[in-house]
């Protein structure tokens, strides 16, 4: 996965949608995520 410097987190009560871009402004990722999966795919990020 491309380098993400800015996350958008839309809040939901069960499922959140996570959009990521780069420093060009280019998606790198954009995803419907569950609560449960939610901290998983934070901690799988580069700091």
């Amino acid at each position: 996965m491309e380098k993400v410097t800015t996350v958008g987190l839309d809040l939901a009560k069960s499922v959140f949608q996570v959009h990521g871009v780069n420093a060009a402004g280019g998606v790198v990722v954009r995803r419907k995520l569950r609560r449960s999966a939610l901290l998983e795919f934070f901690a799988a990020l580069p700091p």
